[in-house]
């Protein structure tokens, strides 16, 4: 039996006209909590230039950039880490970052773009707000995004910003390497991944149970199993080719 759908009750309140109603939907508002109109939140604070380095288990310096820009209450190991994993930019060059200010503002900027695109703002007003106070919030560590979104956003054209996937596979030779591919482009872009493969079958021509998952037994389709899917699959496939799925 098909279920009637609800009804939505209206507000008999006089004091919610129409007009309101629409303008209320047309956007969000926001309201100033830690920031002012007059004042950059990056020039609310002060600032300290710094070396970031990093080094071996035997002090060997593994990372360096010198003239990095922080905010004088960061700690050394804040510093090092943003300036290590963070900034964008090829190392010594033109275009590489060298302070938080870039940082924090190009992720900020687009993301506040990415909303006045999509009609999130009741208000220019409201999306100025929105940008400062959350420039506020990463720039005094109250809050802060996954790394995807420090590598991507505001870099690439397309930025990927979970930090985290769950794939499925199939139990076949298309589709493992498929999963190849797309794990190896999910780690190109800085997230992590997990994936179900309880689609695969052992050299028994069992399916994968649980039990050997939590062992670790079937963590990745390993060489050996991809050769025998091939096998499975074109019998006639000459050991040659199948040698090159040694990797």
């Amino acid at each position: 039996m098909a279920k009637t759908p609800l009804k939505r009750e209206r507000s008999d309140s006089p004091s919610e006209t129409q007009p309101e109603r629409a303008s209320a939907a047309s956007g969000l508002t926001f309201e100033r909590r830690n920031s002012n109109a007059e004042t950059s939140p990056f020039d609310a604070v002060e600032w300290s230039v710094r070396n970031a380095r990093i080094t071996g288990v035997k002090g060997e310096i593994v990372f360096q950039q010198d003239g990095v820009e922080v905010p004088t209450f960061w700690s050394q190991t804040a510093t090092d880490v943003v300036a290590n994993k963070y900034f964008r930019g090829p190392l010594g060059g033109p275009e590489r970052e060298f302070s938080v200010r870039q940082m924090i503002g190009r992720v900020v900027a687009k993301i506040t773009e990415w909303g006045g695109a999509g009609g999130y703002f009741g208000d220019a007003d409201s999306a100025a707000i929105f940008g400062d106070e959350l420039t506020h919030l990463l720039l005094h560590q109250m809050a802060s995004f996954n790394s995807p979104v420090w590598f991507n956003v505001g870099v690439e054209e397309e930025p990927q910003c979970s930090a985290c996937f769950i794939n499925s596979v199939e139990d076949t030779m298309q589709s493992i390497l498929g999963l190849v591919r797309t794990e190896g482009m999910l780690f190109k872009f800085g997230s992590g991944s997990g994936t179900n493969l309880s689609t695969l079958r052992s050299s028994r021509g069992h399916r994968t149970r649980a039990r050997d998952l939590f062992q670790g037994r079937h963590v990745r389709p390993h060489a050996r199993h991809l050769r025998r899917v091939a096998r499975r699959d074109r019998p006639g496939t000459p050991r040659c080719a199948l040698t090159a799925l040694r990797f």
